[in-house]
């Protein structure tokens, strides 16, 4: 099956291109940016690390890696296995879920690559509606009533992206006994955790029938190592996920994993600087929706980097987004996500600039409010499950 154009991936590569330049980067959802200096700085042995010897690193990550990656998820090394980011481990488990007639359970909205990818492997995808009516709280009496003798898995995503929601460990909890009791993988998708807003949930890899997938890009905050995981507790899983990917990738860079290592080693030291900026920066989009009432409507994120606000007529974010650019700001518009009359922020990505890129914003506003003149025009699909 042919995949459609990645439009959300499509949209922020004009950060490296566009004309007049990207100043401020708000469509990303990554964290704060270190650079290899910052990194090397928390304890790398610079001499060390040139000697690495440049063979390929073991399929399921070097033990040093997973012992990390172990000792910050409070888990068992054993039970990890290092991927090519978090979208590997989503490869990986979707390719074991396709089956003849086999189903999967996945939030809508999500990362647009999740339905893409598993439909591309046959699976029929049913959807779970993250609604604004619901404060994108999800309902987990919709996810039971989704799920069949047929269904392989259901994936939670928590701290959610795009909307910033979270599930509550009481709701996850009752989502796995529910699984878990129908012979259905629960896989919990914790990309931002543990970055909280509000209350502070556990990591579902307690539980001992979750599939828990993260990497190095949201909250660790170093997409450039393109490195990722998953806990998996049942052995026979993870002899199929390590196959895969003995298929799919081989290995990671060995450089890359030495680097990952340190990154884990000091796992808290980046969390803390991300969740200090991305409180930091929230607080200012606190102010400026409130600010800006009359424009803009939105629900405050519980967690993670991003946030979904969408425009108060409902017409399509797009132009919005599209002036935006012009303007150096870049936004990343609802319908990368099948939801037009949202927009993605990224409050954590451009760092102690976020300011910056706030008042760029508020000079911006007099040229929208002639876009919120025109007669509504909220595309179908997204918006009308979100809304009624």
């Amino acid at each position: 099956m042919k995949l459609n154009p990645f439009l959300l991936d499509e949209w922020l590569a004009q950060k490296h291109t566009a004309d007049p330049s990207i100043e401020f980067d708000l469509g990303s959802s990554t964290g704060p940016i270190w650079t290899l200096r910052e990194l090397l700085e928390l304890g790398g042995d610079v001499e060390s690390l040139l000697d690495t010897k440049l063979f390929y690193a073991p399929s399921a990550g070097s033990d040093e890696l997973r012992e990390a990656v172990a000792q910050l998820e409070d888990t068992q090394p054993e039970y990890v296995l290092v991927t090519t980011g978090a979208a590997e481990a989503l490869l990986i488990l979707f390719h074991a879920a396709a089956q003849p007639g086999a189903n999967i359970v996945l939030p809508h909205p999500g990362f647009p690559t999740n339905e893409a990818v598993a439909e591309s492997l046959g699976l029929e995808i049913r959807p779970y509606s993250i609604r604004p009516k619901n404060g994108f709280d999800i309902d987990p009496h919709e996810i039971q009533r989704l799920v069949d003798a047929n269904t392989k898995l259901v994936l939670v995503n928590s701290p959610h992206n795009p909307t910033g929601t979270v599930v509550s460990d009481a709701t996850m909890e009752a989502l796995h006994d529910f699984c878990v009791a129908r012979g259905v993988q629960l896989v919990s998708d914790e990309v931002y955790h543990p970055i909280y807003h509000a209350s502070t949930v556990r990591s579902a890899a307690r539980l001992p029938g979750a599939t828990i997938i993260s990497d190095f890009s949201k909250a660790l905050c170093l997409s450039g190592l393109r490195i990722g995981w998953m806990i998996e507790r049942d052995a026979g899983r993870r002899d199929c996920y390590l196959n895969a990917r003995r298929y799919f990738t081989v290995s990671s860079s060995i450089v890359g994993e030495k680097l990952a290592t340190l990154a884990a080693r000091h796992g808290e030291v980046i969390y803390k600087r991300a969740q200090r900026i991305a409180q930091t920066n929230l607080r200012l989009l606190d102010r400026f929706f409130s600010e800006h009432a009359d424009v803009f409507q939105w629900i405050r994120p519980s967690g993670g980097m991003t946030a979904f606000p969408w425009l108060k007529t409902g017409i399509d974010a797009r132009p919005f987004c599209r002036l935006a650019a012009k303007r150096g700001v870049l936004l990343a518009p609802g319908d990368c996500f099948g939801c037009p009359a949202h927009f993605r922020v990224g409050f954590a990505a451009s760092g102690d600039r976020f300011p910056e890129a706030i008042d760029r914003l508020r000079a911006i506003l007099d040229e929208v409010i002639p876009l919120q003149q025109h007669e509504a025009t909220v595309a179908t699909g997204c918006t009308n499950a979100l809304y009624s």
